[in-house]
């Protein structure tokens, strides 16, 4: 499972007000919760103790949930970082090094690449420290601590209430109070905590927040991973399949100034040293052992309406159809030219796993009987409802008041997605618009990975579906002749955009192309997120929806959505059956490698080197106990996009696999978890270690590692 990017989801919603009643009373039903089940749930780390800890124990965990997430304390949360903007990664030595997926190192490996010398295509391994290369832009963040707020903000919102006397006033006032409140904690943290920031959060559709505090790393350097025939081993053809054969993992480094702080890179910076590094295990596993999973997953919606899921399908086509088109375009000049490949590699990567995955979406939702479900599930919690005038008071509108916005904002949330996935993919249209940012002018480097005739065949396919497909409302009016556009004007290059005057800026045919773009994304966004639009208080009935949930479900384990915070997510290994008379059992083997091997297609092309290792059978200690050297492995911990490169660790907290994937049955489970079919695709530390090792020939980065048999 690649990093999915938030940027791939539409939000539809108002601005958040943080109106936070119902709060405090709805997570008093989640800390009732009795045992919870282990295959499900992205647990809240603060809670495990009260949520999970009986759970964790019987499961055949052998760590405290004190060893797992103290604040006072060296714990396992310390070893967990945030990779970049959407992937997760752990510490594995005491000296800052780090392990991720591959897919998540990948747009910095691209950035650092070119066709004289091209990492993605060939790997790279540092033999020393000093040649570690820097990753400008890539950061690490360590969770130093979460904190419940709920309360102190409930109070607030009280005495606001109180003190009011215009009703009608009452929410203005109330949610300019929140704020108010959430920045003064934010500023007390990055006064009082050196190198910290910190972020007031939602659970819970508002009803409960946490104060997170943070602390980012900016000197991140590139230590090594094996090619992409290694890495992205199966490419799109096996992404979210399985069996599956990818050694998916990069190496990096974090840097840190002479006092263990984060800085901007230096050449004086130091290695970092961390409070906690992973262990890492050589054992191996077997079918039934426990696992758990920590890291930041980034977006489920499992408290959402069947009305809500219906609007995903239906956006998710939108995408699926302009990014198939555009894609098609993209591997078309990838395939014909080296550097272009290069320079699109990671563009490619993450549009295509988001299509990937919203095939996989609808077609699971329609098996599994998704949105039925739901509906059954909604029509037993009306009826709850419907028994206590107290319920119905506080309830009872929330799930018309959810149908109401969804159909009132249906035509703008589908002509902005229209508008953002096709004309709105265009590059040159985004070379303009940031070339008159004072935020962000234009710089060589966004020239880079740059392809003029690509961008041109982009824009005349965006343009002509986007034409096909949008509402008169908000159709691209005027004619534009592209190919002119596109020969003509002086934003195809930084040469040509520097040497401009401003009055030839002014006056380039891609000028009134892009205002003409913008224009439509604009009037479809802005109407949209207006609260004009919509009937009723969309943010008020999700919240309240929720609550009920909560209520209604109480003495149930309950967890929030995730939303990028760190998490917990246990079980164990498992093989699974797709379909009658199918059996999949629970790890693969290089022998897999071998057979899919297929020197005529990119994606299945294995390097000689590993066929000499395998053909040697000189798997060292990391082969398994009959002699096979083991690739991938399932679990059934809980995930989602963002869980990339989290790590997979034993019953004593050591490191056994990367997470990587989830597996194509279960493509609904962003919405309802299915217990028989849901499964976390890892790929085994044996096997990494094995590549790094024996295949890059970089044993020097086990020295520092802690290794167990």
């Amino acid at each position: 499972m690649k990093d999915m990017k938030m940027n791939d989801a539409v939000s539809c919603r108002r601005p958040a007000r943080l109106l936070i009643r119902l709060g405090c009373a709805a997570l008093a039903f989640v800390l009732t919760a009795g045992q919870a089940f282990a295959d499900e749930g992205m647990w809240l780390l603060p809670l495990i103790q009260k949520m999970n800890g009986k759970a964790l124990k019987e499961a055949g965990c052998r760590l405290t949930p004190e060893e797992i997430y103290s604040v006072n304390h060296s714990s396992l949360k310390d070893a967990i970082v945030q990779f970049g903007g959407g992937c997760t990664g752990e510490i594995v030595s005491d000296e800052g090094l780090l392990l991720t997926n591959h897919h998540c190192g990948y747009s910095s490996i691209q950035k650092l690449s070119s066709v004289e010398h091209d990492y993605l295509k060939d790997g790279y391994w540092a033999m020393k420290c000093s040649e570690e290369l820097p990753c400008p832009g890539l950061t690490v963040t360590f969770l130093v601590s979460m904190t419940d707020v709920t309360e102190s903000l409930e109070k607030v919102e009280k005495k606001v209430r109180k003190e009011c006397e215009d009703p009608a006033a009452a929410d203005g006032l109330v949610a300019a109070a929140l704020k108010e409140s959430c920045e003064a904690m934010e500023k007390a943290v990055a006064e009082n905590t050196p190198g910290c920031t910190a972020e007031v959060t939602s659970f819970y559709n508002g009803n409960a927040y946490y104060l997170i505090v943070y602390r980012t790393f900016r000197d991140v350097r590139f230590v090594g991973a094996p090619p992409s025939s290694i890495g992205k081993f199966g490419a799109d053809t096996d992404n979210w399949m399985w069996p599956r054969h990818t050694c998916d993992f990069s190496m990096f480094r974090v840097y840190a100034d002479k006092d263990n702080m984060p800085a901007d890179y230096s050449e004086d910076n130091v290695p970092y040293i961390p409070e906690r590094s992973l262990r890492i295990s050589l054992k191996g596993v077997k079918e039934g052992d426990f696992t758990m999973i920590m890291g930041y997953p980034g977006r489920t919606t499992r408290f959402q309406t069947s009305d809500e899921l219906e609007e995903q399908l239906r956006v998710n086509d939108i995408r699926i159809a302009a990014r198939t088109i555009r894609q098609d375009i993209m591997m078309d000049y990838m395939l014909k030219d080296p550097a272009v490949k290069i320079q699109y590699a990671s563009k490619y990567s993450g549009s295509s796993n988001g299509w990937k995955k919203w095939k996989g979406m609808k077609l699971a939702f329609a098996r599994l009987g998704i949105i039925d479900r739901a509906r059954a599930e909604e029509a037993e919690f009306g009826a709850w409802v419907d028994g206590n005038a107290k319920r119905k008071a506080l309830y009872g509108n929330a799930l018309a008041d959810i149908r109401t916005d969804v159909e009132c904002r249906r035509e703008a949330t589908e002509a902005y997605v229209l508008a953002s996935e096709t004309i709105g993919n265009i590059e040159l249209v985004r070379f303009v618009n940031a070339s008159r940012s004072k935020k962000r002018p234009l710089a060589p480097e966004m020239y880079k990975d740059y392809c003029p005739a690509l961008d041109r065949d982009v824009a005349s396919a965006m343009v002509s579906h986007y034409r096909e497909n949008a509402d008169g409302k908000y159709s691209l009016k005027e004619e534009f002749d592209l190919d002119s556009i596109f020969h003509n004007s002086v934003y195809l290059s930084y040469e040509s955009y520097a040497a401009a005057d401003s009055a030839t800026l002014a006056d380039d045919p891609a000028v009134a192309f892009a205002d003409a773009v913008m224009d439509v994304l604009w009037s479809s966004y802005s109407e949209l997120r207006s609260d004009d639009i919509s009937t009723v208080d969309a943010e008020k009935a999700r919240k309240a929806y929720t609550a009920g949930l909560l209520e209604w479900r109480k003495g149930e384990p309950s967890y929030p959505d995730a939303n990028f915070t760190m998490r917990l997510t246990y079980g164990k290994v498992l093989p699974y059956s797709p379909r009658d008379a199918v059996l999949y059992r629970h790890y693969t083997t290089l022998d897999g490698v071998m057979e899919k091997e297929d020197p005529d297609n990119w994606e299945f092309v294995v390097p000689a080197r590993l066929k000499e290792l395998w053909k040697s059978r000189d798997f060292g200690a990391y082969a398994m106990e009959d002699g096979r050297m083991p690739a991938c492995f399932l679990s059934n911990n809980d995930i989602t996009g963002g869980n990339s490169g989290s790590p997979i660790m034993n019953a004593d907290g050591e490191l056994i696999g990367l997470a990587f994937d989830g597996n194509w049955e279960s493509m609904s489970s962003d919405v309802m978890f299915e217990p028989d079919l849901q499964r976390c695709i890892n790929v085994d530390i044996r096997y990494v270690l094995f590549i790094i090792d024996k295949f890059g020939g970089a044993g020097w980065l086990l020295d520092e590692m802690d290794i167990v048999k």
